[in-house]
């Protein structure tokens, strides 16, 4: 039988770091306090009298940062950082309302027939959005546009690249505290990140629980309507894009259980839902969050992480079927399923069968940039290796759970 995940031990720089952390949560706690109020506060004071918000990001910011006080088992580090989301998405949040407010024809901007890469967690979505980012007739979205879109919207061409590549240092120091990220989940100021980087400005976002033990907010997230939550991202995407159209490739495996919401605020998307083995899907998936808790915590659990992981991607994949098969007959044509087997096989034919399906320009150069991506690609990956036993997952019960989904999408 394996022994229970365990986190690598930290390296001797990143200790030093996390333990200066701790000292300092001893000496000045009031630094460290996840007090809603006074985030919130902070936040307004910052934004002047340039604050008409809705309001409606105060019942998810008290839950979000509840749970981080008493679920998170989080190191002082942790807990820095989850108050420093918490602050950034209502900075970020006030912004864009400051500029499109300012700028009302943003809104009027049109998202032509943007393509969303669905699936569940570790299911090749960061592989085909970033090997489809390189095709001339799409565009991507980088982590500095995703996190801080009214301030990358002022800038165009190199201004813009420079905002972009000037994430790096934030990246840098990530990987310093947990090298481990890098194999699991390559990042980096200039690899395209996935949409709930920009999402969440109302509290309402399934990326938050990827860092997070946070049970009870993931109850709460379960029961919201996200479609406000989906119009605002498109709100976004129309500042990035500026006045010129242009086709997006997107993704995050949180929309595949939010289609109706995401259909719902982008009427004419393409989408690409993954599917691999069910057993390898949700056991990578707890490798990922375990890794990536351990930033933030000293206390993961891998049998918590796996049930987790094990009952959210069951709960995604039974909304997806019902989302699917209640929509008309005709839109069938908008969504491709491609098996995570099929693209690591030839991930450029794949990328060329989407373009094809979706009337993606292709061409012969086309096909050398995505060659040479999926080479560079190639080299940031490390070694990722995990068992279900490691999170006390049992192969037969997973099979049994997902045998509605397996069967629907044909997998055996």
């Amino acid at each position: 039988m394996s022994a229970l995940w365990r986190a690598e031990p930290r390296t001797v720089e990143a200790g030093a770091l996390y333990s200066a952390a701790e000292k300092e949560r001893a000496e000045r706690p009031e630094r460290y306090a996840l007090d809603a109020e006074k985030i919130a506060a902070a936040a307004l004071a910052r934004a002047g009298e340039d604050v008409s918000s809705d309001g409606d990001w105060r019942e998810g910011l008290d839950i979000y940062l509840r749970a981080a006080r008493e679920e998170g088992r989080l190191n002082a580090l942790g807990q820095r950082s989850m108050g420093a989301t918490a602050a950034g998405r209502l900075q970020t949040r006030f912004a864009i309302e400051k500029l499109l407010r300012e700028e009302p024809g943003i809104r009027a901007r049109k998202i032509v027939r943007p393509v969303f890469i669905i699936g569940g967690w570790r299911t090749g979505t960061t592989l085909l959005q970033r090997l489809l980012a390189a095709v001339p007739a799409l565009r991507a979205a980088y982590p500095a546009e995703l996190t801080a879109p009214s301030r990358a919207a002022a800038l165009a061409g190199e201004a813009r690249r420079t905002f972009i590549g000037a994430g790096r240092n934030a990246h840098d120091f990530l990987h310093l505290l947990n090298p481990t990220l890098q194999a699991v989940h390559p990042s980096g100021a200039e690899l395209a990140e996935e949409c709930v980087l920009a999402m969440g400005t109302d509290f309402r976002n399934w990326g938050f629980t990827s860092t997070l033990r946070c049970p009870s907010y993931a109850g709460w997230l379960t029961e919201q309507d996200m479609r406000e939550s989906y119009r605002r991202y498109g709100d976004i995407l129309r500042m990035l894009q500026g006045e010129e159209e242009t086709r997006w490739v997107l993704k995050a495996p949180a929309h595949t259980g939010e289609l109706p919401s995401l259909l719902a605020a982008f009427p004419d998307a393409c989408v690409v839902q993954l599917h691999r083995d069910v057993v390898d899907t949700v056991t990578s998936g707890a490798s990922l969050f375990a890794v990536f808790r351990s930033t933030y915590s000293d206390e993961v659990d891998p049998v918590d992480v796996g049930r987790y992981q094990f009952e959210a991607t069951a709960r995604w994949f039974d909304r997806a079927i019902a989302a699917r098969e209640a929509l008309p007959r005709d839109a069938g044509a908008r969504f491709l399923d491609l098996s995570f087997a099929e693209l690591v096989a030839d991930p450029v034919a794949a990328a060329q069968g989407i373009c094809a399906a979706f009337d993606i320009g292709w061409t012969q150069d086309t096909e050398s940039l995505l060659r040479a991506r999926h080479a560079e690609l190639n080299r940031q990956h490390g070694a990722h290796r995990y068992t279900p036993a490691q999170f006390g997952l049992d192969p037969e019960e997973i099979r049994a759970r997902f045998k509605p989904y397996t069967n629907w999408c044909g997998l055996t």
